[in-house]
């Protein structure tokens, strides 16, 4: 069997459909089929129930694909270790980066990366954090950029950076004449959210959690942006929480409105994240060196305390 006929094994299990892994793998539905076919022969079994709909592995099928992945991600690295030894940082290099952090952290070091680095080409995508996981796990994605720790076996995290939560209060707030606040200040009712799915909030609801909540709450707000839930509070809707970097570029009316926490500062983990196999790591190490030398100045916060996105059970 060859490396490309296990590509075409993992494009099947990964998709569950014949046609559609054909369409990623960029072959014609029959070369693939055909190629699948000549694989379980020359194994004599079945890697595929092709009676179920979506296909389905077989449990000889789930062993096979297990190592297939483990073969292909070997393939790849000779070509890393070639790419090392001649000393070369280029080609194609996936990077997934949450929400809330795309906005802040890829203006500051993109530019300074690709003058540096011009032979690679950055393909980046804003996803969320389960989004990221499973693309790494499944090959489509080189790394990632992601709020930690993630507990998640197979994947590496490399910390980047430690960045304070902010409080956004409004004048008319009775906590707004406080220099700081405590995390017990904080009223889960009234803190405006961002949707589920962001693990910007799952931090938020981490924090607070020891905090009493009302069920007679009045009313929910969720938003998909840090913009939209400034303007609500502004409007009297309550407060919310903002990542530190978010807070830089505010105008200087509504960063008098913002409020640290009293030491140790409440803050999430950011990390470059990637695969325990560390294919790409000379691009991987190119990229958390420029983050981090555009960094060394805008964070400068020591005694923190870690706030897991991990979602509480």
């Amino acid at each position: 069997m060859t490396i490309t006929q296990l590509q075409y094994v993992l494009a099947v299990a990964e998709y569950k459909n014949f046609t559609l892994a054909a369409e990623k793998c960029f072959v014609t539905q029959p070369t693939l089929s055909m190629q699948i076919q000549k694989v379980e022969e020359e194994l004599d079994i079945i890697i595929f129930d092709r009676s179920k709909k979506p296909i389905q592995l077989t449990e000889v099928g789930q062993k096979i694909v297990a190592q297939a992945k483990n073969i292909v991600n070997e393939a790849d690295r000779i070509q890393d270790i070639v790419d090392q030894q001649k000393g070369f940082i280029g080609g194609e290099f996936r990077l997934g980066i949450i929400p809330t952090v795309m906005p802040t952290l890829l203006p500051m070091f993109l530019n300074n990366f690709i003058k540096k680095y011009p032979k690679v080409k950055l393909i980046i995508e804003e996803l969320n954090t389960s989004e990221i996981v499973t693309k790494l796990k499944n090959g489509h994605l080189d790394a990632a950029i992601a709020a930690t720790p993630l507990e998640e076996e197979k994947i590496k995290e490399v910390v980047l950076y430690y960045e304070p939560f902010m409080v956004y209060v409004p004048q008319e707030h009775p906590k707004y004449s406080k220099k700081e606040l405590e995390v017990s200040d904080l009223n889960v009712e009234e803190i405006l959210l961002l949707q589920d799915g962001h693990c910007f909030r799952d931090g938020i609801l981490n924090l607070c959690k020891n905090n009493s909540v009302n069920a007679e709450s009045k009313f929910q707000i969720e938003s998909g942006s840090f913009e939209t839930l400034i303007k609500l509070a502004d409007e009297g809707l309550g407060i919310t929480l903002l990542p530190y970097l978010h807070t830089l570029d505010l105008k200087e009316n509504d960063k008098q409105k913002l409020k640290h926490f009293t030491e140790p500062k409440p803050a999430r983990e950011i990390s470059l994240i990637f695969p325990k196999n560390e294919l790409k790591i000379h691009i991987i190490e190119a990229l958390r060196t420029t983050i981090s030398g555009v960094l060394r100045g805008a964070i400068a916060f020591q005694n923190v305390e870690i706030i897991s996105p991990l979602q509480k059970k």
